[in-house]
């Protein structure tokens, strides 16, 4: 039986890990694949990796630790988790059912694709889905963001504070009647595309122009230096909704240190209802996730 299971191998579940591993817990991560959200990346010829503040460092230096480390990582996907007397057990895919005291949920959010033409090939070269991370490089450029609620916006103001000009495509209704989409319909770098929706992502070598259509049926091209898809995330909660609180997104509920409802379940990052999508606040997020189950297994062991 293991001391510590963390599902999850992105940001938060690889500093989790390895903050366990050096704690010297019987602990096991399980995940599809290392690295989560980091993988994907931005491609532009005027971005450097040093002009960007990411966090890749550290997650790069956990994934290469932790890929040495064969006792400490399985590579698959987990389906759901029981209670067990003594803790959980973690059901996989491959019909393995590991048993364990504690668990750290650290499954992240998965995109919400645009599914047009186009998008495939262009993804991560100037198509990308987290513009708070690459906005301070677009001083002077045109750049669109996709997306119809207060994520799409939020990301459209960052860029708004540097680029030339923001095309907003997709919202309407509630959202742009928030004190933030007020402030983005009176700017003057951006146009908001109302209830607008892409139908093909065209380049040469990289994105620079979107196809977009509007609700009457009108078709019209935007140029872009880079294109952000900002759809609202979906979590991945699924394999313990049945265990923990849920908020209305389907977002594990946590406290500050992040415990869930449930004794012994503990989550970090994207998959929670912390505030930011971001890779450094998901470090953060898997340090005191692995802090908070190491004090409550001083007490249950």
């Amino acid at each position: 039986m293991y001391d510590l299971i963390i599902i999850g191998g992105g940001p938060a579940g690889l500093t989790a890990t390895m903050y366990a591993v050096n704690k010297h817990l019987n602990v096991l991560m399980i995940s599809k694949d290392l690295g989560g959200k980091t993988n994907y990346r931005l491609d532009i010829p005027w971005i450097q990796d040093y002009q960007v503040i990411r966090g890749l460092e550290v997650v790069k230096n956990f994934k290469y630790r932790l890929e040495y480390l064969d006792f400490a990582h399985s590579m698959q996907q987990v389906e759901k988790v029981t209670k067990h007397k003594k803790g959980y057990i973690v059901h996989t895919k491959d019909g393995d059912q590991l048993e364990t005291h504690a668990l750290i949920i650290a499954t992240g959010t998965r995109q919400q694709w645009l599914e047009v033409p186009g998008e495939k090939e262009y993804l991560s070269k100037g198509l990308c889905y987290s513009a708070m991370s690459y906005a301070p490089l677009f001083i002077d450029k045109k750049t669109v963001v996709v997306g119809s609620d207060e994520l799409a916006l939020r990301s459209a103001a960052e860029l708004a504070t540097v680029a030339e000009h923001v095309d907003v495509v997709g919202p309407e209704g509630d959202v742009l009647g928030t004190a933030l989409g007020k402030k983005l319909k009176s700017s003057d770098n951006v146009t908001i595309l109302e209830g607008y929706q892409v139908t093909e992502v065209l380049g040469n070598g990289h994105a620079n122009r979107l196809v977009v259509k509007s609700p009457e049926g009108e078709e019209k091209v935007l140029d872009a230096d880079g294109a952000f898809v900002e759809k609202a995330l979906l979590p991945n909660s699924g394999m313990v909704a049945d265990l923990v609180d849920l908020d209305e997104q389907g977002r594990i509920i946590v406290d500050c240190y992040n415990r869930t409802s449930a004794p012994g379940i503990f989550a970090a990052g994207d998959v929670t209802n912390i505030y930011a999508e971001q890779v450094l606040v998901a470090l953060g997020e898997g340090t005191k996730a692995v802090l908070s189950a190491y004090d409550y297994l001083l007490e249950v062991l």
